[in-house]
């Protein structure tokens, strides 16, 4: 047996919670990656934000050797993958460079929407899948109904499904054994021209760019000069290594292994996630397919509270773009809140966990904006621009029409739950496309507009269904819609921060709620400050906060004083039209914060 039939290079996919960290533990436990000393939980998720919320957001890799029962020992090469739904282009990047999939399903709960996209990506490039019951310690489980579930929904087969408890080790050896003979080996020929593909790429302070590579045919080599195809650039290989799960240099990587290269590249926009890697003094003629490119689909604006943290937020937002290419930013100004950047992220849980990554491990304190999305507006003229911010767009008289992003939602969720869920998703102005049943669930799929879902979509569904229901959803295109911009008016004055794009039919309710909500959260000044919703000219809500009133009149004592008083109301009076035109409304910080918790809220 060559050395290459006895590599597997497998990932492990599952839902949110499922035990895909913890399984890696074990399985790392087992084949003594570690040593009890070192080990911890989700020793694979090294942000202390993943081992907080218990999330894994990057996608990690271990080599590890483990001695099968046939006496030969393997190379065991695992991607432990992001089961959250903004971080699938980390899933579908980690799945190209394996040939098996461990598929986990918690037997308490059964198979999640999330869970269903990730498995098809894997079936769709030719996985072998291993389906794994875990938990099967909890008085909850039930194997066989779990299996059921996943021949009905996912349609594979379950015979060789293995049962098994991250947390106490239970069937960890059979799952290992399975590896073995189920997984194929990698295909690829060491004498061949290098061929590689890289997999994914992070910025170390010490070390610059390293690029984990999965080699399919040849071999990389230290101080081997190499060629990245999609820029067309050389570079020579400082250090070769693997993860185990401590780095350790090696001095080669053959085909059919995973591991890591440091060129001294130091800006991660060099490094193309997919592009391929071949030898500079022989190249290949044809680069591999690679993966559709992350995109941004949600954008919102940060801003410091503070405005003297400026400085120390663009600093951050620089530090994190190091790590995270799907991420952009740009600099923005706001009459209203400073100066901010204007950011894209994958999705909301991107939005959470990158802001909450400034706070903490940059110390600044942040206010978000209203997320949105980007529309297309066809003007009249013939011309297409992409829209991200509201405050840009362009006089009403000019548009021909405004496209919004759709996505196709996959929601599972128990029957009970269904009308609600239904209505929730009507109200969101979604297509019903489907609805199938798997026992007592339903698996149910709509068309939705984006920008309805942007805001709490997901809080909704949880609460709703007491947690239960998963929600799962990809991009299909854009839509004509009819969208407005709701502008909201202090003292007359547009605040650029407050403006959205919104659907015809909420946007008076819309503008109700927010000048209701702007009357009580701004104070009072010495004159009336009038608060309105506009849709293009048309003033939609108003609502007014009275100004302080000064008794002027408590002086005058005694009769006939008639005139006098007349005189000083009229001087009063005076005074308050000055000060209105002439007094700028101070806007506290409180007020953004509930604008935006209205939507949350409804």
């Amino acid at each position: 047996m060559s050395d290459i039939e006895r590599i597997r290079n497998f990932s492990i996919i599952a839902h949110i919670d499922h035990g895909k960290s913890t399984i890696a533990d074990r399985i790392i436990h087992k084949c003594g990656g570690l040593t009890e000393r070192e080990m911890k939980q989700q020793v694979l998720d090294s942000m202390d934000i993943e081992r907080e919320r218990g999330i894994t957001i990057k996608a990690q890799t271990v080599k590890l050797k483990y001695k099968a029962k046939d006496g030969n020992t393997y190379t065991f090469n695992i991607i432990d993958t992001p089961g959250h739904v903004d971080f699938g282009y980390e899933v579908s990047r980690s799945l190209s460079a394996c040939e098996g999939s461990l598929l986990i399903v918690d037997s308490t709960q059964g198979v999640e929407a999330q869970t269903l996209a990730n498995v098809y990506q894997a079936l769709e490039i030719n996985h072998e899948v291993i389906p794994i019951l875990n938990k099967i310690d909890l008085p909850a489980s039930d194997l066989d109904k779990t299996k059921k579930e996943i021949e009905d929904v996912i349609g594979i087969d379950t015979s060789s499904a293995i049962g098994c408890s991250g947390k106490t080790g239970e069937g960890i050896d059979d799952i290992l054994e399975a590896i073995v003979n189920i997984l194929p080996a990698p295909k690829g020929e060491q004498e061949d021209k290098l061929k590689s593909l890289l997999v994914d790429s992070w910025y170390d302070t010490y070390l610059g760019v390293v690029i984990l590579v999965r080699v399919l045919n040849g071999k990389i080599k230290k101080d081997m000069k190499i060629k990245l195809m999609s820029n067309d650039q050389e570079y020579v290989i400082e250090k070769v290594g693997v993860f185990t799960p401590k780095p350790d240099n090696i001095d080669q990587l053959s085909s059919g292994q995973i591991g890591f290269i440091i060129t001294g590249i130091k800006s991660l926009s060099e490094t193309k996630v997919g592009d391929t890697i071949c030898d500079a003094s022989d190249p290949i003629d044809v680069p591999l397919p690679g993966f559709k490119p992350s995109k941004p689909v949600v954008f919102c604006g940060l801003f410091p509270i503070d405005s003297s943290e400026y400085q120390k937020l663009k600093d951050g937002l620089a530090k994190l773009k190091l790590n995270d290419a799907s991420f952009s930013y740009e600099a923005e100004s706001s009459s209203a809140l400073g100066l901010g950047f204007r950011c894209g992220f994958l999705g909301l849980l991107h939005l959470e966990i990158t802001t909450e990554r400034l706070e903490r491990e940059f110390d600044v304190s942040l206010i978000t904006t209203t997320p949105g999305v980007i529309y297309k507006v066809h003007k009249v003229k013939g011309e297409t621009i992409d829209l991200q911010n509201p405050s840009n767009m362009p006089d009403p008289t000019q548009i021909e029409k405004i496209e919004e992003p759709w996505i196709k939602a996959t929601i599972i969720t128990p029957d009970e739950y269904l009308g609600t869920i239904i209505k929730i998703c009507q109200d969101k102005r979604g297509i019903q496309t489907n609805l199938t049943y798997s026992g007592s669930r339903a698996v149910l799929s709509y068309e939705l507009p984006l920008n309805e879902i942007v805001f709490d979509f997901n809080d909704k569904l949880k609460s709703v269904s007491s947690g239960y229901a998963s929600f799962e959803y990809e991009i299909t295109g854009h839509k004509e819609g009819e969208l407005v911009k709701l502008s909201i008016l202090v003292n007359t004055e547009p605040v650029d921060a407050l403006a959205m794009i919104i659907h015809k039919e909420f946007a008076e309710k819309t503008g109700r709620q927010v000048c209701e909500k702007l009357k009580d959260l701004i104070p009072r000044h010495n004159f009336m400050i009038p608060i309105q919703a506009a849709i293009g000219g048309k003033i939609v809500a108003r609502e007014s906060i009275k100004g302080f009133s000064k008794d002027v009149l408590t002086k005058i004592h005694g009769g006939g004083a008639g005139d006098r008083k007349k005189k000083l109301l009229k001087k009063q009076k005076k005074g308050k039209a000055r000060s209105k035109q002439f007094g700028r409304v101070e806007i506290p910080q409180e007020a953004f914060i509930g604008v935006l918790k209205i939507n949350k809220e409804d």
